[in-house]
C-alpha cells in the first residue's frame, strides 16, 4: 500500500511542512493536521455510493477531490501514511457505544495503535464529533476524568474503553479488545456500515469539521458551531443550506446533496 501512496500530495492536502521523526511529536502533528484538513462525513453512504478502502480510491476522493470520509477511510489512509514514514501502525476494530450497548454493537469502527519511544498510543482520526485530536496513551486510568485530557482509557474486563468528556459529562465512546484483526475484517465492517439498512450511517446525516477556533458538527438537521466552550445551535432548513455549509466549513462543493435523501429527516425524503 505504501508504495502506491503519493505522500507529497497528501502532505499538500493537510498542509504539512514539518519534519517526520520517529516520535510522538511527529505523529501528533500529523494527526492534528489530518483532522483539521479532512472532515468527517457520510455523504457517499446516504447518496448510495460505494465506500472504497483501496488506496487509489481513497486518494482520489480525499486527496484529489478534497472530500472527507468516515472511520474506515480516515484510518486506512492515515495508516498508509504512517507506514510510508516508517511507523508500524496496528489496525484494530472497535464497538461503538454511543447509539447501542456494547453487546448489541458490531465491530464497525476502526482505530490505530502505534508504538513510539514515548509509549503506545491510539490514533482515532475518524470518530466524528468526539474524535480525539491528539494521540491517546494506551494506559488505563481508574475511570475518572484525567486533568488536561479530553480522552482517556479505562479497563472493563478484556475491553479497553475510550472515554471522553463532552458537554460536562463523561461518555463511553467505543470499546475494543485489541484483537489481531485481518484486513478483510475492515472490509466486512465497512460493507455493513455503508449498506446495511440498520446502519446509523444509512439513516443519519453525520458530519464534523474542525475550525481554527473550534468545530462544526451536524446530526441530521441540527448544526452546532463550537467556538471554544461556546456553542451555537442552528437548523439546516433544506438541502441548499447543507450545500452552503459544505462550502463554508467543509472545504468542498457537492451538487448531488441537492437531491440527498436522509431517512431521519422526513422533510428531505
Amino acid at each position: 500500500m505504501a508504495a502506491a501512496l503519493d505522500l507529497d500530495a497528501y502532505f499538500n492536502r493537510i498542509g504539512w511542512g514539518g519534519e517526520t521523526r520517529n516520535d510522538l511529536a511527529t505523529v501528533a502533528g500529523l494527526l492534528r493536521a489530518h483532522m483539521h484538513a479532512i472532515p468527517f462525513e457520510n455523504l457517499d453512504v446516504l447518496l448510495g455510493r460505494g465506500v472504497r478502502l483501496d488506496l487509489d480510491g481513497l486518494q482520489r476522493k480525499i486527496v484529489q477531490q478534497r472530500r472527507g470520509g468516515y472511520c474506515f477511510e480516515h484510518a486506512t489512509l492515515f495508516a498508509a501514511v504512517l507506514e510510508a514514514l516508517g511507523f508500524k501502525p496496528v489496525r484494530h476494530t472497535a464497538r461503538v457505544t454511543l447509539f447501542l450497548s456494547r453487546k448489541a454493537s458490531p465491530r464497525t469502527h476502526m482505530v490505530l495503535v502505534v508504538t513510539l519511544p514515548e509509549g503506545r498510543f491510539v490514533l482515532d482520526p475518524g470518530f466524528g464529533g468526539l474524535a480525539p485530536t491528539m494521540p491517546v496513551a494506551l494506559v488505563a486510568t481508574d475511570g475518572a476524568a484525567v486533568e488536561g485530557r479530553s480522552h482517556w482509557f479505562v479497563r472493563d474486563g478484556v475491553y479497553w474503553v475510550l472515554r471522553a468528556r463532552a458537554e460536562g459529562k463523561d461518555v463511553d465512546c467505543w470499546a475494543t479488545t485489541l484483537d489481531a484483526d485481518n484486513l478483510i475484517d475492515f472490509e466486512v465492517g465497512n460493507h455493513f456500515t455503508a449498506t446495511h439498512p440498520a446502519s446509523p450511517f444509512r439513516n443519519r446525516l453525520m458530519m464534523r469539521a474542525l475550525t481554527p477556533d473550534g468545530r462544526v458538527t451536524v446530526l441530521n438537521r441540527d448544526m452546532k458551531r463550537w467556538r471554544g466552550e461556546t456553542v451555537e445551535t442552528l437548523q439546516l432548513l433544506d438541502r441548499g443550506a447543507l450545500r452552503a455549509l459544505l462550502a463554508d466549513f467543509f472545504g468542498f462543493d457537492l451538487p448531488e446533496v441537492e437531491a440527498l435523501r436522509v431517512p431521519m429527516i422526513p422533510e428531505w425524503g
